[in-house]
């Protein structure tokens, strides 16, 4: 059985990764590729690296039949998002790639991202997209939404700690490097690259950054307890890639073991031996995880390292495994490509 599939937002750079990847799927066809300012023209032009692809040319939303449609990627900016799905079909299964239905509660969302939800009747049918932690509700779902590709970084280096009660809540420290890729494609003057070449800075100091509020609230449900991180992301100067760091206090080996009886069956997260730690590089255009621990020279701390493609794991190949689950797919398909090296 052939699925039909639509993206919105295939301007964007998860818009061109998502393509990218259905592109090898032996189950999917992209019959409709939604944009704003680019509608009209073909992807070709947009993207020449997908030139070699019989795509079809970039239409409006509108001109768009999605009574043909079997699930629709929604790689849109956040609010922008929030609009377009209130108005989709009702029984229409949805991925959002946007920051839009992360949140389950309105105040929440309005206290992390300045405004109220446009789209609060929608919301709340919502699941959280990180797959392997939320596989069974995502296979019912018709609405599934993506992960912060921040938050699913930190996620995987911390949930199954908190879940098996081995850290220490109040003592967890989260440091973030994130590829330029991850700020989308719009034009911004930080990110020309006079400004962003042979430099590296933090960012949301102190506890602004958005992707906070999928921590407050994930990290707190498993905990069934207040949980808050000290979190502070750096932009680098790569296109792609995040590298988290995480400072906790708790035995390193009882970390290790932790991270291997729970990630062992899951084909994307790889567990590496003790002491080692993840590259970007070793990640790069894939959808796996690589995460490592190592022993602190403070007794009783570890370090954890965790790296993955913000356009792949951290997104686009997130979003392709969710599809997956909700289209009775095997959750792999299209998504074990090997990592590009050098």
């Amino acid at each position: 059985m052939t699925h039909k599939i639509a993206i919105l937002g295939a301007s964007g750079y998860t818009g061109a990764e998502l393509i990218r990847l259905l592109a090898g799927h032996p189950a999917y066809e992209i019959v409709a590729l939604g944009a704003h300012s680019k509608a009209g023209q073909r992807m070709a032009d947009v993207f020449p690296h997908l030139r070699h692809l019989d795509l079809l040319a970039l239409t409006r939303f509108d001109e768009i039949d999605f009574a043909q449609i079997d699930l629709c990627f929604c790689a849109l900016p956040h609010k922008t998002s929030q609009e377009v799905i209130r108005n989709l079909p009702k029984e229409l299964k949805i991925v959002d790639l946007s920051a839009d239905f992360r949140l389950r509660d309105p105040a929440a969302y309005e206290t992390w991202y300045g405004n109220p939800h446009g789209a609060v009747e929608v919301q709340g049918e919502a699941v959280y997209g990180l797959t392997e932690f939320y596989r069974d509700e995502i296979a019912k779902a018709r609405l599934v939404a993506g992960t912060g590709c921040n938050a699913a970084t930190g996620q995987f280096a911390l949930r199954p700690l908190i879940e098996a009660g081995v850290i220490d809540l109040d003592e967890i420290i989260l440091d973030l490097k994130c590829g330029v890729s991850g700020a989308g494609r719009s034009l911004k003057e930080n990110l020309l690259h006079a400004e962003l070449s042979e430099g590296y800075n933090a960012y949301a100091v102190g506890g602004t950054h958005r992707h906070l509020g999928e921590f407050d609230q994930e990290f707190s449900k498993i905990a069934g307890r207040e949980v808050k991180v000290q979190f502070t992301p750096h932009l680098i100067p790569a296109n792609r890639g995040i590298l988290a760091t995480v400072y906790v206090k708790g035995d390193a080996q009882l970390i290790h073991s932790t991270f291997e009886n729970r990630y062992a069956a899951e084909p994307f997260l790889q567990v590496l031996p003790m002491g080692e730690t993840p590259s970007t590089h070793h990640v790069r255009g894939s959808n796996f995880c690589h995460i490592g621990v190592a022993p602190d020279r403070i007794e009783g701390r570890a370090i954890i390292v965790a790296a993955l493609d913000n356009l792949t794991k951290g997104s686009s190949g997130q979003a392709l495994q969710n599809a997956n689950l909700m289209l009775g797919e095997e959750e792999t398909s299209g998504l074990m490509a090997v990592p590009v090296f050098p």
